[in-house]
């Protein structure tokens, strides 16, 4: 993780409602019907899940435009089958929008995962980290075993990624939407803040056929 942070201080409020303007002049500029046609609707193919961290912005980082990937995001994108606010975007996207594909994505350095891995108290949000700190517990083995504190950080990341993707597979969204024989492939990514490459998991699947039994729905 980077020791440098970016310069923000020339951002105001006021520079904000400017940028606009000069975005919505920039854009017209190349294409005189780009808003016109943006608002007749979306289609994206694409929901992404991920992390609050404003480093990661879904569109920049995968070259795409405005109305090509709906997107949810959290602290350390987790997927919680008690979070009715990413349960419903869910939905939507896949049962409205029939999106191809649900992207679990985290990033190297993520100052939730570090909290999690820490003995820290930091208040209301502690509960959303225990569920990172399950993941831990379900890999500590080979966590434990590294020695390097970032080399271990950068390992849970990826946990917690295939794990999220895993807890997607197991939604009863996802779930009847296989059953019902919609595509939908699920995939988990890991993006390095210090490189701008994405880290593909490998964990993609297009069924639930590698799901435990207990948690497979017929």
């Amino acid at each position: 993780m980077s020791s440098q942070i970016h310069d923000t201080s020339h951002i105001t409020y006021q520079s904000l409602l400017e940028g606009n303007k000069q975005f919505i002049a920039d854009t017209l500029k190349e294409d005189p019907n780009y808003f016109e046609k943006l608002a007749n609707g979306q289609k994206p193919p694409v929901l992404w899940i991920g992390c609050a961290d404003s480093r990661v912005p879904a569109n920049q980082i995968t070259n795409t435009s405005p109305g090509e990937i709906f997107v949810h995001r959290n602290i350390a994108n987790m997927v919680i089958h008690s979070d009715m606010n990413m349960l419903s975007v869910l939905d939507y996207a896949v049962n409205v929008l029939k999106v191809k594909h649900v992207i679990v994505t985290g990033h190297y350095g993520c100052g939730g995962v570090i909290a999690a891995m820490s003995n820290q108290q930091f208040g209301l949000i502690d509960n959303w980290l225990r569920h990172i700190k399950d993941v831990y517990r379900l890999h500590a083995e080979e966590l434990d075993a590294i020695a390097d504190e970032q080399e271990r950080t950068n390992r849970l990341v990826e946990f917690n990624v295939i794990e999220n993707v895993y807890n997607l597979c197991k939604t009863s969204i996802v779930q009847n939407a296989w059953k019902n024989g919609q595509q939908l492939g699920v995939h988990g990514w890991v993006y390095s803040l210090s490189t701008g490459l994405i880290n593909d998991m490998k964990v993609s699947t297009l069924n639930n056929e590698n799901m435990d039994e207990v948690f497979k729905f017929k």
